[in-house]
């Protein structure tokens, strides 16, 4: 077997928290036409549920939505789930998905890239924690300094 498969349905829950209530569902109808956008994506169906209270809070709303979808090939379904970060995603069809090498090395090579850049923006907050600790080192240090020559 030598041929990728193509062709991949899937079901994606993507869930959001916040408020407004209206605000929720207008975020995931701007995700899911986004989703729609995305290259040898198509979206089949879509179902949003109503904003409700999240539990124990009174102030926060929480929705979810539904979104099939349709990819051409198994890289484009893994971009989606790294862009969009949905909750659960389930494949539908087809129940058996081939690969060739050069498919995995698309895949593996997408997935490194990506955490690559996570691994930035994580040293990049990591340096800046350190400086905003050391600047209220500081602050605390030139504060103490004056109420002790009062």
């Amino acid at each position: 077997m030598d041929k990728e498969i193509t062709g991949i349905r899937a079901v994606m829950i993507l869930e959001i928290i916040g408020k407004p209530a209206e605000h929720l569902v207008s975020t995931l109808e701007d995700f899911i036409k986004k989703i729609g956008e995305e290259k040898k994506t198509q979206v089949i169906s879509k179902k949003i549920a109503e904003p409700i209270f999240m539990k124990d809070s009174k102030e926060f709303y929480t929705t979810h939505a539904e979104v099939e979808v349709e990819v051409e090939e198994v890289l484009y379904l893994a971009m989606l789930m790294f862009k969009y970060m949905p909750a659960h995603i389930e494949v539908i069809s087809p129940e058996l998905i081939a690969l060739t090498n050069n498919g995995w090395g698309e895949i593996l090579s997408e997935l490194t890239r990506r955490l690559h850049g996570y691994n930035e923006v994580a040293r990049v907050l990591q340096n800046e924690k350190i400086i905003l600790e050391n600047k209220l080192k500081e602050v605390m240090e030139i504060k103490e300094e004056k109420g002790k020559k009062k």
